[in-house]
């Protein structure tokens, strides 16, 4: 069976250095807030070129806070993309503001730029773009709509660890960068962690206070808060793992680059990468009409896929409350009738990978 994502080797590589980081966690005893969170903070920090980085439960929790620490209250917009999974709405419905939606670009599957300008109304407080399955979005007239409308512009790059926008790593470009480090992203935690990163003092401020039950001293709650700590074991395990990140995404970009060449001249609609991006390639995504019948060709011959995502925000049962109905995304909801995830992790080989390959042609060869 070819998995989806495989962490055998990754695991294997890194045991004896992830068991002490974890052991020495035990032996000091300090499972909340110890040593090895301030120091990932500021390793991450400085890899994503950022001053501060807040560790957080889980990258629900960075867009919460990040929304929170920005005085988000009921009543606000937030302008998103329609097609996102679904963590990056439900925040904003938490803060008691309202999701704004965008329809996707064809080409890039990210919001689409030129949509955003007309929504925006006095309510307007915030844009979130999410740079998808680890393609970076264009920025700068994001950042320019920003200036003139006086929004913020937080980022969603929870698939997107090391991918880069006109040199500069996501996350740093808007006001907050959003991450998560749930285990199958480029950078994986071994159960639920996120990380919110900033240029601020003030925000960083704000989330590390609203993460830890609104207390600076102990037992003296200043603000309503939240209990989302990044735990110090998950810490460790990030602070072992993140000096091979830059490595892994070279070997993600040379496995989606071979999946490129070799899947041309087939009925499908590859990725691609506008000239300012550097894409971190957390899923290489291909599109076909023929997708359900392809992804169960390839479950028949023993390879994962994934289905990123099916349904869009707009047309999830919980989503009604928002108002819209099928056809108000086209392009998003056309998408996710096409999508279609291959497998695609650092190490895979590339026999495996010309397995995918070898079955995709044969199933187009005999349809």
């Amino acid at each position: 069976m070819i998995r989806l994502v495989d962490f055998t080797k990754q695991n294997r590589l890194l045991n004896k250095k992830l068991i002490r980081a974890i052991e020495k966690v035990i032996d000091n005893q300090k499972y909340i807030l110890g040593p090895e969170v301030e120091m990932f903070e500021r390793e991450f920090a400085k890899y994503c070129g950022a001053k501060y980085t807040v560790g957080v439960g889980s990258g629900s929790d960075a867009l919460l806070l990040s929304l929170r620490a920005l005085g988000i209250k009921s009543g606000a917009e937030i302008i998103t993309v329609a097609n996102t999974f679904i963590s990056t709405v439900l925040p904003i419905l938490h803060v008691g503001a309202r999701p704004i939606l965008v329809d996707a670009d064809p080409n890039t599957l990210s919001m689409d730029i030129s949509l955003i300008e007309k929504k925006i109304t006095a309510r307007t407080k915030v844009i979130i773009p999410v740079h998808l399955f680890g393609l970076p979005v264009d920025m700068d007239p994001l950042l320019r709509l920003a200036k003139i409308f006086n929004l913020s512009i937080i980022e969603d790059a929870c698939q997107a660890h090391g991918a880069k926008y006109k040199g500069r790593t996501v996350g740093s470009i808007g006001d907050i960068g959003c991450f998560s480090f749930y285990p199958s992203k480029n950078l994986g935690a071994f159960g639920d962690a996120g990380a919110v990163i900033t240029n601020k003092k003030y925000i960083a401020d704000s989330v590390g206070l609203l993460r830890n039950v609104g207390q600076k001293e102990k037992n003296i709650h200043s603000v309503i808060g939240y209990n989302s700590k990044l735990d110090t074991i998950q810490a460790a395990i990030l602070l072992t793992k993140l000096p091979y990140l830059s490595r892994w995404i070279k070997q993600r970009r040379a496995i989606a680059s071979y999946y490129t060449t070799n899947l041309s001249g087939l009925p499908l609609v590859l990725p691609s990468e506008p000239d300012y991006a550097l894409a971190s390639y957390h899923l290489y995504v291909i599109r076909t009409k023929h997708r359900d019948r392809l992804k169960e060709y390839l479950q028949k011959h023993d390879i994962a896929r994934g289905i990123h995502f099916p349904i869009p925000i707009h047309l999830q049962p919980c989503m009604r409350i928002l108002g819209y109905k099928k056809g108000d995304f086209p392009v998003s909801e056309k998408v996710s009738s096409e999508v279609l995830s291959l497998p695609l992790y650092p190490e895979m080989t590339k026999r495996e990978q010309d397995t995918v390959i070898l079955h995709i042609k044969k199933f187009f060869k005999g349809n």
